[in-house]
């Protein structure tokens, strides 16, 4: 990964930040099965909640018949925790990975270029005269911090756009409670990271974040977020209000 991303920002006009973004894409195609795989069942878990609920209220103190009941139910819909969590776990690898890449090739330091030569193939002449690479993107410095901090809210607002589409509601307040509390921790988290890490992983973050909306979108819809971009009610197959219906003519004319 390190060597095709030097190589690939030598080809887009020596810009590293390009080659993060088209790289990114690329990762996140061939990932694509797993990816759809994945909200595909999170949507079939979501859709579940209801049912759970019900069972949870009609068996809630007898634990034995919940879970008898629980299984037959995900038997039934074919919805299993284990499709939203293993094809996140197989992509997990791929993502560490191409985090490190993107954090070595940024390497401005003495020290840094050192550690990163020890990954760059001899093989490959086209890669050495590339270091160091122009870390310079738009307004930002891919191996510092965005100082103008748009990044870190880009960040959080790609975050919470992809996790609110798949976050579902729950009519108990206490379950509710813990998924807006997710829902703005894990963007928080990451916003903050973003303060202190290179703008080139933020840049990352942000591609990933705005493919994933995408995927989303086209697997699943927009999910929670239909009521602000779904489609609107149609007015016009609407049946006549009373006042539009002609008035009754007296009697005997």
């Amino acid at each position: 990964m390190i060597n095709v991303l030097i190589v690939a920002s030598k080809y887009l006009f020596n810009s590293p930040g390009l080659a993060i973004i088209i790289f990114t894409v690329v990762v996140r195609a061939i990932m694509y099965p797993l990816t759809k795989k994945q909200l595909l069942a999170s949507k079939k878990m979501q859709e579940m909640q209801p049912k759970l609920q019900e069972l949870q209220k009609k068996y809630g103190k007898d634990k034995v018949r919940f879970q008898k009941e629980q299984a037959a139910l995900l038997k039934e819909t074919g919805a299993t925790n284990i499709g939203c969590i293993l094809p996140m776990l197989i992509q997990m690898p791929i993502w560490i990975a191409l985090y490190q890449a993107i954090m070595r090739i940024l390497a401005t330091g003495p020290e840094e270029l050192l550690n990163l030569s020890r990954y760059l193939y001899p093989e490959w002449h086209i890669v050495f005269p590339m270091v160091p690479l122009n870390s310079h993107f738009l307004w930002l410095n891919l191996g510092s911090p965005d100082t103008l901090y748009i990044m870190p809210l880009l960040v959080f607002a790609t975050m919470w756009v992809q996790q609110k589409m798949v976050t579902p509601t729950s009519t108990d307040p206490q379950q509710q409670a813990q998924s807006q509390m997710m829902l703005i921790l894990m963007p928080v988290m990451f916003a903050i990271l973003t303060l202190s890490f290179p703008s080139g992983l933020a840049l990352y973050w942000v591609a990933s974040n705005i493919i994933g909306i995408v995927m989303q979108y086209f697997i699943t819809g927009w999910g929670e977020l239909s009521h602000l971009f779904g489609p609107k009610p149609d007015n016009k197959n609407k049946p006549s209000t009373p006042s539009s219906l002609p008035k009754k003519l007296p009697a005997g004319k």
